[in-house]
């Protein structure tokens, strides 16, 4: 009678997959037994012990690469390393929870991606009397600046605060935003890009601009991200806002 039990028993003992088995054996954790008369690996009661040691390891979610050096350890070495182990857990359960939570505010849309501060002027446009189609633009404008000019983002906050205090301002940006319905020749296009541009250099503390760009190296292109999103959905807002630039730049205005 040949002594020890197949792969498949060890398998249903250890509550593993004989994949799981052999996957153990390639990685050196658990040493292949020897064959039988009949060429099949027989597993004794020290190859069965150390499959489920690696096995409750790996299902406490140490790392594979991890759990040889742990078996192996002597008993202070061991402790330590199931501490360490423990420790590391505790920080992918607190990133996991996080994680989770922001799925769950992001079941209230992508206000999430912004700070407070950001929000409360989103919260202001609708008693300015912009829509909500105007504020669902700000909000993705906003969520693309944070990103692209993080060292910036107090500070342009702080320039359409400025903005949004200024009743005329508020009216001016009214108007441009609306130019997106229009087509890309429309006659009004040119006479409303003087008339923002002679706006802004009256008053060149109400053009909000994206100071965080200069010293980065790839700045021209993160300003091209920022000042052209959305263009293509709305050409005659696109027309505009390149006469506005080409209008303030020939006028000395500093926009970046």
């Amino acid at each position: 009678m040949s002594e020890g039990i197949t792969i498949g028993q060890a398998a249903a003992f250890a509550g593993v997959t004989i994949k799981t088995i052999r996957h153990y054996h390639r990685l050196g954790l658990v040493d292949e037994p020897r064959r039988d008369s009949s060429g099949y690996r027989r597993y004794g009661s020290a190859e069965l012990l150390r499959l489920v040691q690696v096995r409750t390891l790996a299902g406490a979610g140490v790392p594979l690469a991890e759990i040889g050096s742990i078996l192996d350890a002597d008993p202070d070495r061991f402790a330590a390393a199931l501490i360490e182990a423990e420790e590391a857990l505790t920080e992918r359960i607190d990133e996991l929870v996080a994680r989770r939570e922001t799925l769950r505010r992001l079941t209230q849309g992508d206000r999430v991606l912004l700070p407070d501060r950001a929000l409360a002027l989103l919260d202001r446009m609708p008693g300015l009397g912009f829509t909500e189609a105007d504020a669902a633009t700000a909000r993705e404008a906003l969520i693309l600046v944070r990103a692209l000019m993080p060292e910036g983002f107090e500070d342009y906050l702080a320039q359409i605060e400025h903005g949004l205090d200024d009743p005329r301002h508020v009216a001016m940006v009214k108007l441009t935003w609306s130019a997106g319905s229009w087509a890309p020749d429309d006659p009004r296009i040119e006479e409303l890009a003087d008339e923002v541009a002679a706006h802004f250099l009256a008053d060149p503390s109400l053009l909000p601009t994206l100071t965080g760009l200069q010293h980065r190296e790839d700045g021209d292109t993160r300003y091209e991200l920022l000042t052209h999103h959305g263009e293509d959905d709305r050409p005659g807002w696109t027309r505009l806002t390149a006469l506005i630039r080409q209008k303030l730049r020939a006028a000395g205005a500093d926009l970046q």
